[in-house]
């Protein structure tokens, strides 16, 4: 096992977006930055961009962890799929790992953890140098089914960021892992796709195919499922006939960078970002949280290497001039 240590980069980026995000007071509906707005009710968030839909987080009501269950392209196209019969417990783009062996990514039986909700804040839309953004904080405990007090606890920042030179829906997401209080060290596995991970639209299951910023071909573990990493991996298909492309980006912050992203074809597309903790389990010692940062791209159509890459160096941009400060 490795011991986790935080780099600065991503440590800074999370410390200023929980700082824009700081506030406590929630309310139905905020705006206006560069077009975006943020509204709640009783189990949604959803952001918009004027009128047009462009991000939908499910953060309570939900059986066993929030999640994503809406995310479109600038053109309207929405890509996720929420819990599919084949799999109920995939649920749009979610996080999930094991922590001390307890799975909380299945949510077949009472033996599966479950990411409770304990707070939201900051759900607001602000400007900050040319850059528009629509987000919330949200804090969870992880809670194991031998004992109601948390395994371990969450600060999950996400936005949806905007800007004159994005041709993209551009999602970051980001997570700090602590040790709940009274514990030294907690450990965080899981199986090789467990990370942040994307199920599509059933029409994308057919016909797409996976790219990555090294033209890597990858390790396979089982069938066409592919272990590859890389700084960003990418996705065109069609969804209900409309070719998109869906990229997730990992931060060069954090820990392990490049993350190892798993991508499989067969019987359907998915696609998730890791820390390789299946091989290489990470242990998380109080006063030094795992802090980890990625970014979900979206476009109409379908787009090159040098397209992902570009967008992949806005958003470090964005990243670093929040560093100087």
């Amino acid at each position: 096992m490795l011991d986790q240590r935080p780099r600065r980069l991503v440590q800074t980026t999370l410390t200023v977006l929980f700082a824009l995000a700081g506030t406590s007071q929630l309310s139905a509906a905020t705006g206006d930055a560069a077009g975006l707005r943020i509204t709640k009710d009783a189990a949604t968030i959803s952001i918009f961009d004027g009128d047009r839909p462009v991000f939908r987080y499910r953060s309570t009501g939900v059986p066993m962890k929030p999640y994503a269950d809406q995310l479109f392209s600038p053109a309207g196209v929405q890509v996720l799929r929420d819990s599919p019969s084949d799999h109920k417990h995939h649920h749009g783009l979610m996080y999930a790992v094991k922590v001390d062996n307890v799975d909380f990514w299945a949510e077949f039986t009472s033996q599966y953890g479950v990411q409770r909700p304990q707070s939201l804040s900051g759900i607001k839309a602000t400007t900050h140098d040319g850059v528009g953004q629509a987000g919330f904080v949200q804090q969870l405990n992880w809670i194991g089914p031998a004992s109601p007090k948390p395994m371990m606890v969450e600060r999950r920042a996400i936005n949806v960021l905007s800007a004159a030179d994005l041709d993209a829906t551009l999602v970051q997401w980001c997570c700090c892992l602590q040790t709940p209080p009274g514990k030294d060290s907690i450990v965080v596995g899981g199986d090789h796709y467990f990370g942040l991970g994307m199920r599509f639209l059933v029409s994308m299951d057919r016909g797409g195919h996976f790219f990555n910023a090294d033209d890597k071909t990858g390790s396979i573990v089982r069938g066409d499922e592919l272990l590859t990493p890389t700084k960003w991996c990418a996705y065109t298909a069609k969804a209900d006939g409309k070719t998109v492309t869906v990229a997730v980006l990992d931060h060069p912050g954090n820990l392990r960078h490049p993350a190892t992203m798993f991508t499989m074809n067969t019987p359907f597309a998915y696609m998730s970002a890791t820390r390789n903790e299946w091989k290489q389990p990470i242990t998380v010692k109080a006063g030094h949280p795992l802090k980890l940062c990625y970014a979900v791209a979206l476009w109409d159509g379908e787009v090159d290497k040098a397209t992902v890459e570009k967008l992949y160096q806005r958003w470090l941009k964005f990243s670093a001039q929040h560093e100087k400060e």
